[in-house]
């Protein structure tokens, strides 16, 4: 974990964040194709595991988001090792 530099601890910075007090996610599920990060939730999706489908948004389904979640389960976590 990284350390506090002049009173800014990773914590206060992630408090004013997008999901600033929400729970960071496990699961990114990037949809259309794009095989890349476009600084979406940069800060969040460190250690966080994604999942790449070639659906574009609006036509997301529930079958696709089991998809994502069933990939997900069958993965093995590093947390960051």
């Amino acid at each position: 974990m990284p350390q506090a530099i002049d009173g800014v601890t990773p914590e206060a910075i992630s408090r004013h964040l997008y999901l600033g007090g929400a729970p960071e996610p496990e699961l990114i599920i990037r949809t259309s194709g794009e095989v890349r990060f476009s600084g979406f939730l940069l800060w969040q999706s460190t250690y966080r595991e994604y999942y790449f489908c070639d659906v574009l948004w609006p036509e997301f389904r529930k079958l696709d988001f089991l998809r994502a979640v069933s990939a997900f389960q069958q993965r093995t976590r590093p947390f960051g090792r």
